[in-house]
């Protein structure tokens, strides 16, 4: 255990102060809280934040990842016990994914250690209530996005903006755009470059480099953690692969399913269970309308990449700025709102609100006579009436 109290300690030096907007959201009194989230989004940070910027004074606290070669002879649960034994409070572990028995492991420190608090995070694509033991009445699970715009803002020009609900979006678009307006002047400029780079928090690292290496995450995400929660071989790996930069190619793409079965080789069952880890890893959307059940076969009617930067990774010579702003504004509802395909509109939100998304030419021609229904458009700093700009829907979170 002293090594990993010497590997934290490490970590901690370098841990940055500018923290994710979900660290504020969690309810850390929760004895077992599980952090779900694509590759690259900023778990890991976020924990070690926790420990150095959250806990108690008092508190004696262990940051662990589960991939570590420690865990290739020894169990997480007698690593628990010596932790406990010697006065820790909070586990934090990070790429449970990794660890061959974390439900059962989990389930036993919760039931074994009722005075310690376990924080984990792992991929997205895992499936947290499906695991061998039932997690389902002891662990509080949250989501963690990509960087919004507006938090973008924040790491990038140190501009502080703040969260706004979707319904006071709604109702008072004008003053919160004037406001954002009188921190700068080239919003706009800077919504672009986010737009292209601004979703990972290791833009920063280096900008040059940022969509190579966000290939190189989504190729990990393919070959690495498909196979370890999924046990997707090599092989299929690389069919899906191939569906993805399908789907970047000509997003928002219709799926047909038949032509793409034969088109990658693989069976319908297949495809449509590649699609649906495809949308739980966070690279794609899978959008359906209101009215059609989802069922373990059904085919999705709209496939979006999951937000902006992935188009210019996976496709950078096609880029349309209309499925920009489409995959924008889709990205920043999901798993905040219900999201379908509207009726009329691009989107329908909630069952409630209606959505037209477009650029600086775009009018309410397309969403006449329907109810609570707004344009979004692009290029523009402040709105009018039911006309709202592209990047407000960026300070959601």
């Amino acid at each position: 255990m002293e090594d990993f109290v010497a590997l934290q300690e490490q970590f901690l030096e370098n841990v940055s102060r500018k923290q994710r907007y979900l660290i504020h959201k969690i309810d850390w009194s929760n004895r077992l809280i599980g952090i779900k989230g694509a590759r690259g989004a900023g778990k890991t940070t976020l924990l070690l934040q926790v420990i150095k910027y959250k806990l108690d004074k008092k508190a004696e606290a262990l940051y662990v990842s589960l991939d570590h070669l420690y865990f290739l002879e020894n169990t997480l649960i007698s690593l628990v016990k010596d932790f406990v034994l010697q006065g820790g409070t909070h586990l934090f572990l990070d790429e449970v994914h990794k660890y061959p028995n974390w439900s059962r492991e989990l389930k036993l420190i919760y039931d074994q250690y009722p005075k310690l608090k376990t924080v984990f995070t792992s991929s997205s694509i895992l499936e947290i209530y499906k695991g061998e033991s039932d997690l389902s009445r002891r662990v509080v699970t949250y989501h963690l996005k990509e960087l919004s715009f507006r938090e973008f803002l924040y790491f990038e020009k140190n501009i502080e903006l703040p969260k706004i609900e979707l319904l006071e979006l709604l109702e008072n678009h004008k003053d919160i755009a004037r406001k954002a307006k009188q921190e700068t002047d080239v919003i706009i400029k800077y919504f672009r470059d986010y737009l292209t780079y601004g979703a990972y928090p290791y833009y920063i690292e280096n900008k040059e480099s940022y969509l190579q290496k966000l290939n190189q995450t989504i190729t990990l995400i393919l070959e690495v953690d498909f196979n370890v929660v999924e046990n997707i071989t090599y092989q299929d790996s690389r069919k899906i692969k191939k569906l993805l930069v399908a789907i970047a190619q000509s997003a928002p793409f219709t799926p047909n399913i038949k032509k793409l079965s034969e088109r990658l080789g693989v069976q319908r069952a297949f495809l449509i269970h590649a699609l649906r880890l495809l949308d739980r890893a966070d690279l794609i959307m899978e959008l359906y309308k209101p009215t059609k059940g989802i069922g373990a076969f059904t085919k999705p009617e709209k496939l979006y990449l999951n937000h902006p930067n992935l188009v210019y990774a996976l496709d950078n010579k096609n880029v349309e700025m209309g499925t920009l702003r489409e995959t924008f504004f889709a990205n920043q509802m999901k798993h905040l709102h219900d999201i379908h395909l509207a009726e009329k509109g691009d989107f329908l939100i909630d069952r409630t609100y209606t959505f037209e998304i477009g650029g600086k030419n775009k009018t309410t021609k397309q969403i006449q006579g329907v109810t609570n229904s707004f344009v979004v458009r692009d290029d523009m700093e402040v709105g009018t009436l039911n006309v709202i700009p592209l990047y407000l829907f960026g300070f959601l979170y």
